[in-house]
Parts: C-alpha cells; structure tokens; sequence
C-alpha cells in the first residue's frame, strides 16, 4: 500500500497517473532484491537539495553493481516536469529508483540492463511541533562484509522494518539503534544528534549507517551559527546524559524526541533552532 496520495510515476520516459506497475516478475530486482532509491523532498515550492538526491542514487547503483542510466541534470529536469503536475502548495515525497534487471543464475550482472523509475507520492510535512519516542531494539545496523551499508539499498530496509515493528509493540514510535559494535549508529529510519551543555553530538559515519545528506545540511547550519558539532562515538549512556535529542531526515527534517525508554527530554532551544536554520536555509536557496 502506497505511502501518499496523487502519486505519479515516471517510467519509459514518460510520466504516468498512479501508482504503476515497473517491475517484471522475472527481473533481478524482484527476484533478488537488486534495488536502490533516493529520497528528496518539494515544500512551500523548494526542493532541497535535489541534486544531491539524484547522486546518490546513482552512486547507491553503483555501489550494488546496478547500471545508472539517467544523468544527474537529466533527473533533476525530469523530477522538476513530475511535480509541475502538483499544486504549488502540495508537499510531495520524491524517490527515484533503479533495481537490476538481468543476472546470472542469482548474481547481478555489472555493466547490463537495469530499470529506472521515478514515483512522487503527496506526503505532507509533519507538523513542526511533531515529536516521536525511541526504545532499544535487539537488531543491529550491519557491516560493509555482510551487507550494502554503503548504498541506499531497498534489501537494507526489512531489518529497519523489524527494529521498528519491536518497539512499536512497545509503544515506542522509533528505534535507537547500535552498530555492530555496540554504540550507537542511528535510528531505524534516520540520523540521530543529542544535545548536551549547549553542543551537538552525532555518531561519526563508521560504515554502518548512511551518513543523510540532511545530516549534513543540518551540521553546516549549526556549524555556521556558531553551535559546536561532533562527530563522534557515541553510546547509550551518552544518550542517558543528554539534554536534548532529534533525528534528521528528508522525511520530517528534524523529529524532536521526547523520550528513550523511560528517560523524558525537553524539546529544547537547539531542536528549534536546528529546525528554523534548515527552513531559513530551504526557503533562501
């Protein structure tokens, strides 16, 4: 079941009503699980970082041995012609895709045929006092030697779906989430920052978690407003100790959390700021 409403799929070269079929039974990506997507976000008539979406995409397809067909400037115009079909005032969800489509008995074949798509999806930003809760889970973000880690790779997704479906049984909303060493990586569905003693902290990309570009967007801001940020290891009892704490991602941009576990947080004066940066910085590109 779709995610959004009004969803338009490019496929072929074309754009197309709906949520269309573009997969055969027979490809790679459906047999296999051969898949990449990218994530980008259209609000209040802004699409932040766009571009960078588009390249990663392609290095995700890279990074799984699929072939990228579809320039970064291709895509970009491609992307800006989909959502012309939308009101300037609907907040669209933009992900494009590619998944293998040839193999060799179950490897993926380098260099041969792959299928592009690109699906927009109506998907409304929360609201800006939207917060979530985090619990710990059992599972674990993997490594570069048993998993994709350094793609946005669809068969990297069900393990965040059973971390998700743990913890929701608990009541929480989202997942704290450890890499394979036991310190802390991310959430199931986005980085992590905590706050303490005025200064932000994040986990150092280790090769377990994708490092977001909206990651990254928001340790610019902070950095040029004059707020101290670190990349570092981080562990659970860093998180115990912490006065604030927010997930960063292209769905929401910043989630203020209000608990892990049994623990409260305030949403305090830096997840604000955070926030009201990343927006003064979008509605100003």
């Amino acid at each position: 079941m779709a995610t959004g409403t009004n969803i338009k799929t490019y496929f072929e070269g074309r754009w197309h009503d709906g949520d269309l079929a573009v997969m055969k039974a027979a490809d790679h990506g459906m047999w296999l699980g051969s898949s990449v997507f990218d994530g980008a976000r259209y609000f209040q008539g802004v699409c932040p970082d766009l571009a960078a979406h588009c390249a990663r995409v392609n290095a995700s397809a890279q990074a799984l041995m699929v072939t990228p067909t579809v320039s970064v400037d291709d895509m970009v115009k491609i992307v800006h012609d989909g959502l012309a079909l939308y009101s300037k005032d609907t907040a669209v969800y933009i992900r494009p895709m590619y998944w293998a489509i040839d193999s060799a008995v179950s490897a993926i074949v380098p260099g041969q045929t792959s299928g592009f798509s690109i699906c927009l999806e109506a998907i409304p930003m929360p609201p800006a006092d939207a917060s979530t809760t985090l619990g710990y889970t059992r599972f674990r973000r993997p490594v570069m030697e048993c998993a994709i880690v350094n793609a946005k790779a669809g068969c990297l997704y069900p393990n965040n779906a059973r971390m998700l479906a743990e913890v929701q049984q608990r009541g929480f909303g989202n997942a704290l989430v450890a890499d394979a060493m036991g310190n802390v990586a991310e959430s199931a569905t986005s980085n992590v920052f905590m706050v303490r003693d005025g200064e932000v902290f994040t986990p150092i990309p280790n090769g377990t978690f994708l490092a977001g570009i909206t990651r990254a967007r928001h340790i610019r801001n902070l950095i040029a407003d004059g707020i101290t940020v670190h990349e570092t290891v981080l562990t659970f009892a860093d998180f115990k100790q912490a006065d604030e704490v927010f997930l960063t991602g292209n769905m929401a941009k910043v989630t203020p959390v209000t608990a892990i576990e049994d623990q409260q947080y305030e949403i305090g004066p830096i997840t604000r700021r955070a926030r009201a940066l990343y927006w003064d910085w979008a509605l100003s590109a």
